[in-house]
């Protein structure tokens, strides 16, 4: 009766156990995508808009989910001061596949506003090593996102003009 009675209390307040608990795995993820839109200065609302779209598909969730796991990675990623902390714990909890297909999702949240610049190559490159994604790997995620988003593979000098 004591649980029923503990389920019922934790549907009310949310924290329950679809409630974001703070060692979620996708915590770091929604943090790594803060700080690859955060790379070049600006949060587009395209870059914002790809994140929202493929996290919610990727996991499954409603909005509100969403909107505290989103809400959750944000805290982590601003009181964060490297990378570590987020790829130490998706190695932790992902296979190699999984986080080559993470830099693919980083690189789409790149190319969401039509570009890429020298700061945004170089978050991913960072993560992508942290990751333990080879630098043919992350360049071939890169090759296949442009072409998904039909983006010339321009040098990022060319683009910077």
């Amino acid at each position: 009766m004591f649980d029923r009675f503990r389920t019922f209390l934790d549907s009310l307040t949310g924290s329950g156990p679809s409630a974001i608990q703070p060692g979620d795995p996708r915590i770091a993820i929604v943090a790594l995508c803060f700080q690859v839109m955060e790379a070049d200065g600006h949060i587009h609302e395209k870059e914002r808009k790809k994140a929202r779209a493929m996290i919610k598909d990727h996991y499954k969730l409603d909005d509100a989910a969403l909107s505290a796991l989103i809400a959750a990675g944000e805290t982590a990623e601003s009181e964060a001061i490297d990378y570590f902390r987020f790829t130490s714990d998706i190695k932790r909890h992902f296979s190699e596949e999984q986080r080559i297909d993470l830099i693919g999702m980083l690189w789409e949240i790149v190319y969401a506003d039509g570009k890429r610049s020298e700061m945004e190559d170089h978050v991913i490159w960072r993560v992508a090593d942290l990751l333990g994604v080879s630098g043919r790997d992350r360049i071939i995620k890169r090759q296949e996102v442009a072409a998904k988003f039909e983006v010339a593979e321009e040098t990022v000098a060319q683009q910077e003009k």
